[in-house]
């Protein structure tokens, strides 16, 4: 259920687990309906819906900062990519560039399409990854482990596109974000830490599978070289955070809802002048093929959820023409509107088309930014350990238990 009370009782079913428990069995896949090692809280975590401050207080709370450790430190790896792609946003445009011409060549190259059309239909030959296929469509979830080893047997044994795969996650993941699936695959194939790819292994699969695949000797690739001919600049360089525009409290203001933050709870609404509500409907955004529809389904409860608690009627809105939020703020008279800050990502193109439209009309288009950004992202400039150091110093920051 895609709403703040589910998340809030997953977090509680999980808590006492957070701990040891999770430190020495979070890497075993045990398959659909048995992931009970992990928290599967990243849908929630996704839109905000349950919030990294209330996830990592309670499992603080529970364990202390050294026994809950290891969940913590996956608590802040999303926030690290978030952060590394707001401070090198051109990565997500050389994907999403790329992922046009990956998708040309599908339409020109038979034999690639043919190999393509396989792997998405399950019918490689190999059973774990064409399982881990019919696993993803039909429940919207892949095991971070097994996600890892999709990867690598995408871009080096099928020898596919990584982008074609990483579009793929993107269209089917309900926790699908664009900064941790996109950098997560880069990752996989080399490019995120320059050289250094991850390649699936037979004795590994078996193991944390608890022996469910058994693949025979030689179905995988032994050998995993770096893509790193795709960019042979090297990564681009680091470059300031956008600093979003801040909101006027005193003006006549409408309050847009997006899934990248379903957590109105942070928000002192009571001292805005909120004329107007709407929801905005985004996920087909997340590719120009089809999202799954276990998606975009989640996304339109978690809306529906957040404008319940909200106790205010919404207008229903769909990202298609950015002439959309003009026409909806002219009607209701407002100066500007406000809503979660919009990551990198395909919501944040679309907000800068539709936002044209807004400023040539003098309305602001303004974003709330929680302090656990604030906080981490600007340690997010190199790999993970940079962040991981600051882990107890964000917290104290953030007033949190540590």
């Amino acid at each position: 259920m895609a709403s703040r009370q589910a998340g809030l009782m997953r977090l509680a079913a999980f808590t006492p687990n957070a701990g040891r428990h999770y430190s020495s069995d979070r890497n075993h896949d045990r398959g659909p309906g048995q992931h009970n090692s992990v928290s599967q809280l990243s849908p929630y975590l996704r839109r905000r819906l349950v919030t990294e401050e209330e996830v990592v207080t309670a499992v603080v709370e529970s364990h202390g900062l050294e026994g809950a450790e290891k969940f913590v430190q996956e608590v802040f790896w999303r926030s690290y990519f978030k952060g590394w792609l707001e401070s090198r946003p051109v990565i997500w445009d050389l994907y999403r560039d790329g992922l046009q011409d990956d998708l040309s060549r599908l339409g020109a190259d038979a034999a690639l399409r043919e190999k393509h059309d396989r792997a998405l239909a399950g019918d490689t030959g190999i059973e774990c990854f064409d399982f881990w296929v019919g696993e993803l469509v039909e429940t919207g979830y892949l095991h971070n482990h097994a996600r890892m080893w999709f990867a690598s047997i995408w871009i080096f044994t099928l020898q596919l596109p990584w982008r074609l795969g990483a579009d793929f996650f993107l269209r089917n993941l309900i926790d699908g974000d664009p900064a941790s699936n996109t950098l997560s695959w880069r990752w996989v194939a080399g490019l995120h830490t320059r050289g250094k790819t991850y390649r699936a292994e037979a004795w590994n699969i078996a193991r944390f599978t608890d022996q469910r695949f058994v693949l025979p000797e030689g179905v995988l690739s032994p050998v995993a070289d770096a893509l790193i001919g795709e960019e042979p600049d090297g990564l681009p360089p680091v470059a300031s955070v956008r600093t979003p525009v801040l909101p006027d409290r005193t003006l006549p203001t409408a309050l847009l809802i997006t899934e990248e933050d379903c957590g109105i709870e942070a928000l002192p609404l009571s001292e805005f002048n909120i004329k107007t509500v709407a929801t905005l409907e985004a996920s087909h955004l997340r590719s120009g093929l089809p999202v799954s529809l276990i998606v975009r389904e989640f996304e339109v409860v978690a809306l529906a959820d957040t404008v319940e608690r909200l106790e205010r009627p919404a207008r229903e809105l769909t990202a298609r023409d950015p002439g959309i939020l003009l026409d909806w703020a002219a009607k209701a008279n407002v100066s500007q509107i406000v809503t979660g800050y919009i990551p990198v990502g395909p919501l944040r193109d679309w907000m800068k088309q539709a936002q044209t439209h807004l400023d040539a009309a003098g309305i602001s288009l303004c974003e709330w930014q929680r302090q656990w950004d604030v906080r981490t992202w600007p340690h997010a400039t190199a790999g993970f350990f940079k962040v991981k150091k600051q882990i107890p110093r964000i917290l104290n920051e953030l007033g949190m238990p540590g």
